[in-house]
């Protein structure tokens, strides 16, 4: 497939400085065959999809993304060079999770969060656009909208090749535990 291609959609952009090489718009419902690409060739690129189950994982995940993208349960985001809008470059995107009220983490004054967290995925930037900012750019785009939002926790599960540019961000281990028996 190469680099994925836009629908060229210039109606849902992010405000970016004039000087910016690279620009970014939010996923629609229709960009999920991309999205569902970027995530199979992340877990690929980490030798976590062989070759044969490619194709079904990611016709399995371009479902998933279609609807959540709908119920908005999935928001996405893409980054192209400002030169090239049809060409997307990188994506990365959150999906929203409802949780019950719990205590702030750290612990704040009279407050206690609703229980509405985000969890990042599908950070992918395509090879030949790699070490140029721009996952980055995205990820700062997702903080930002995180706060904004005022969503209580953003969380996500770093590749061992990204875990320097989210510790460079702020985000930090935590005390998560994995069930690793059989489900």
């Amino acid at each position: 497939m190469g680099s994925s291609r836009g629908g060229g959609q210039l109606n849902n952009f992010v405000s970016a400085p004039d000087d910016a090489q690279f620009l970014i718009r939010m996923a629609e419902p229709e960009d999920a065959v991309i999205v569902a690409w970027h995530r199979a060739r992340m877990f690929q690129d980490m030798g976590e999809i062989p070759a044969a189950m490619f194709d079904d994982f990611s016709a399995a995940s371009r479902a998933w993304t279609e609807r959540a993208l709908i119920s908005g349960e999935y928001i996405g985001w893409f980054a192209f060079p400002k030169s090239q809008p049809d060409l997307i470059v990188a994506g990365a995107g959150v999906q929203l999770r409802q949780v019950p009220p719990h205590p702030c983490r750290p612990a704040k004054n009279d407050i206690f969060a609703k229980g509405r967290h985000a969890i990042v995925l599908n950070v992918f930037t395509e090879p030949e656009w790699r070490k140029r900012g721009v996952a980055m750019l995205l990820m700062n785009e997702i903080v930002s909208w995180a706060k904004d939002e005022k969503v209580d926790q953003l969380v996500l599960h770093a590749s061992a090749q990204a875990r320097s540019l989210y510790e460079r961000m702020g985000f930090n281990p935590t005390n998560e535990m994995r069930f690793s028996g059989e489900l």
